[in-house]
């Protein structure tokens, strides 16, 4: 007679095959990615970012980091339309890309420039440095563009340049519009001049060269190139892009 199967003879389960396992810790990879990049986006829609890679980089590198985050309601609106007529003249009007600037900065590019420089909005702006590293390459590039469209999305304008003018760098180690304006002016971010405002927005392509307290004759003019364009802003006194 022949003993019956019992428990323990039962067919030993298949383990998977090291590709099959690679695949699903890849998908929990991208799930846990995408669960938590979500959950960030939503948690900084109402609470302010405690700090930044960007941040923390600089820290390390000696810099110091100098905050002070300040609600948008507390802040110029001469430097929310100064930082828009110099880094995004079409701020109100896009989704977080201006296809016009980038399709301007690949025709140099074809030109034969040897880098992809220009079309960088507010929003791709504040997407890189709150939530990204520093670098050029196209891995972060990829990330930016992901978190630029989130962020688009859950914060809209009015958020994202109150995120944008409490994490931008301003001088080194110097972030954000208060601690800019209370180092460089000795004011709050709500007392700042046009000009004193531009010279803020004036900086911030090379805050570690150019000082808006102590400016050289290409800031100088820099500025006033950019007041006049901020007369063609957006009123940003009762809201940014109120449109919107």
């Amino acid at each position: 007679m022949t003993p019956e199967a019992g428990p323990a003879s039962a067919t030993p389960r298949r383990r998977r095959s090291l590709p099959g396992r690679l695949w699903r810790w890849s998908l929990r990879i991208a799930a846990g990615f995408f669960a938590l990049s979500i959950g960030l986006t939503v948690i900084y829609q109402s609470l302010p970012p405690p700090v930044t890679i960007l941040m923390i980089d600089g820290l390390i590198e000696g810099r110091g980091i100098h905050k002070d985050w300040t609600s948008i309601e507390r802040i110029s609106p001469d430097l929310i339309r100064s930082v828009i007529a110099a880094e995004d003249a079409h701020f109100c009007e896009h989704h977080g890309f201006d296809w016009t600037s980038i399709q301007a900065a690949w025709n140099k590019i074809e030109a034969g420039s040897s880098r992809l420089r220009g079309g960088s909005t507010i929003s791709n702006q504040t997407a890189k440095n709150v939530f990204l590293w520093p670098g050029r390459n196209w891995v972060r590039k990829g990330l930016e563009a992901y978190f630029t469209i989130l962020i688009e999305f859950v914060w809209g304008k009015q958020r994202i340049m109150e995120v944008y003018l409490n994490v931008i760098e301003f001088g080194p180690g110097i972030y954000g519009a208060e601690a800019a304006s209370q180092r460089f002016f000795k004011k709050s971010a709500a007392e700042l001049s046009r000009y004193q405002a531009a010279l803020l927005a004036s900086v911030l392509p090379n805050p570690d060269e150019w000082n808006a307290a102590n400016p050289g004759p290409y800031v100088k003019k820099r500025a006033n190139t950019i007041m006049t364009r901020a007369l063609d802003a957006p009123d940003a006194g009762a809201a940014v892009c109120p449109a919107r």
